[in-house]
């Protein structure tokens, strides 16, 4: 991405004294670990490694020609725009305290409007304010959306009367399962899947409600009512918000800019191109094969974090971990892909026009947009370069749906415009646009998924010096898969600890 005149250069972060080698101690004399990725899982957790206690040396693997994975921020019509997440959840400290110690933290931006609609029934409808991933917590709220049919919201109050879902008590069950039985099928329909949809592309009665919205999961194990439940898991949230900033932040200039960010902070060598084909146990750590067959590269390690999708985690790990090779191949991902549409609006009737931070489309809609965001009225230092010019971001794809997403780049994207031109007014035909294609990038938490990770955790830590982390396991968004890479750097270091004090 060019540099933006507008954009302050983001500070220096100071160099921590703790940050050198120890002078009695040569590189090479350091623990030596491989990060098998370089999404914002592995360089993070690259970066807890090599600017922890006791510093490895740490070199990230990256099949790939770039690093970030699914952050990516491009030049599109001369605007810096995100391909991929463009926003962090700011009321988990992981991502906002990781983007503040690589010098972020001047540049930690939060949405001017968090406002969004809902598309159904030839309108957009403003989203009810109090929810829990879709579950109502203000029935009047709810009402007043019009989101929901009359027959359809008196419904809904018979969750109270209802005996007790006995499933959800004893297992985990699907969240669309359980909210159509308390609560109706337009609850689901209308609310539940298209917020679960935004998140994970996936189907409301085949994702987890223990895995999806834990913050549910546990109420509704102990109240009868699913309603009762959201009012105190809502509360909750509300509890721990305290004096917090929004709900979600993002980076001047784009989130994309993080993963760079992360990797020259760590001191970690990266490498691009450098396809890890074989992993084994040796006598004395890890041996990774790199590379093509005809050229193929050694790389011994003290330990290693795969921090890559499940995919390859699971090739990696088919000799020293084949039961939890075995347990991921039962993981399914969505396809999905991000158009963005650039739009001229000198008389600025528009941006007038697009107000709040965008829209949902339930998959009942029939629709072939399943959300789409203003980028420049949800984040005003883009809006503030745009330069009479509306930035809308539109997603398409659903799980086992990704007939859409091989369309031909330009078909889709003029397929995009129409559908969105249809429900939100902006011109048929954008002025520049962008397709992304992310295949397989969004793993599918279906009913069992927790079970699943503690199994394939439980697997690899058998394997001393070996961690898994990334968004396969505890979560899609960028603080999740930061956390994770967190809980990995900690077990390679305890194992590195290990291994000084046996004198190995």
């Amino acid at each position: 991405m060019p540099p933006n005149p507008s954009m302050p250069p983001s500070p220096a972060m100071p160099p921590s004294p703790a940050m050198p080698p120890s002078p009695a101690m040569s590189p090479a004399d350091r623990r030596h670990v491989v990060v098998v990725g370089a999404g914002i899982s592995g360089l993070a957790a690259a970066h807890f490694l090599a600017t922890g206690p006791d510093r490895p040396r740490v070199t990230v693997l990256e099949q790939d020609d770039r690093i970030g994975g699914k952050l990516d921020v491009l030049d599109v019509d001369g605007l810096p725009v995100d391909q991929g997440a463009e926003s962090l959840l700011a009321r988990r400290p992981e991502a906002v305290d990781l983007a503040r110690a690589v010098g972020l933290g001047a540049d930690l931006v939060y949405p001017a409007t968090t406002s969004a609609s809902i598309w159904s029934r030839g309108a957009l409808r403003a989203m009810p304010a109090g929810t829990v991933m879709g579950i109502p917590v203000d029935l009047h709220d709810l009402a007043a959306s019009r989101l929901i049919s009359l027959r359809g919201l008196v419904r809904i109050p018979l969750d109270h009367v209802r005996p007790w879902t006995r499933h959800v008590r004893e297992r985990d069950v699907p969240i669309g399962w359980y909210v159509r039985r308390r609560l109706g099928h337009e609850v689901v329909d209308r609310l539940v899947e298209p917020l679960l949809g935004g998140v994970y592309a996936g189907h409301p009665d085949e994702l987890s409600l223990a895995a999806t919205v834990p913050t549910l999961a546990g109420p509704a194990r102990q109240r009868r009512s699913l309603l009762d439940a959201a009012v105190t898991a809502s509360q909750a949230a509300d509890a721990g918000a305290g004096t917090a900033p929004p709900v979600f932040a993002s980076v001047r200039g784009g989130l994309g800019r993080l993963p760079a960010a992360v990797a020259d902070a760590s001191g970690a060598t990266v490498r691009t191109g450098r396809t890890v084909r074989e992993l084994h146990r040796t006598p004395a750590g890890w041996r990774l094969v790199v590379g093509s067959t005809r050229d193929p590269e050694v790389v011994d390690a003290d330990a290693v974090v795969l921090g890559c999708p499940a995919a390859a985690t699971r090739r990696l790990l088919g000799d020293v971990a084949p039961a939890a090779a075995a347990t991921l191949a039962g993981l399914e991902a969505a396809s999905v892909a991000v158009v963005t549409m650039i739009f001229d609006d000198n008389d600025c009737t528009l941006r007038e026009r697009l107000s709040g931070s965008g829209f949902l489309v339930p998959a009942v809609e029939g629709r072939l947009v399943k959300a789409a965001t203003y980028l420049t009225a949800k984040w005003s230092w883009l809006g503030s370069v745009a330069d009479g010019r509306v930035v809308v971001r539109a997603s398409v794809g659903r799980h086992r749906e990704s007939g859409a997403i091989q369309r031909d780049p330009e078909e889709l994207a003029l397929a995009v415009a129409a559908d969105v031109a249809a429900m939100a007014g902006t011109p048929e035909r954008p002025r520049s646009w962008h397709v992304r294609k992310w295949g397989g990038a969004l793993p599918q938490y279906t009913v069992g998924h927790l079970q699943r990770v503690a199994d394939v955790r439980g697997a690899v830590a058998a394997a001393p010096g070996l961690a898994v982390c990334g968004a396969t396991y505890d979560g899609v968004g960028v603080a999740a898969c930061i956390a994770s890479a967190r809980a990995a750097a900690d077990q390679v270091a305890r194992h590195l600890t290990a291994l000084t004090t046996m004198g190995r």
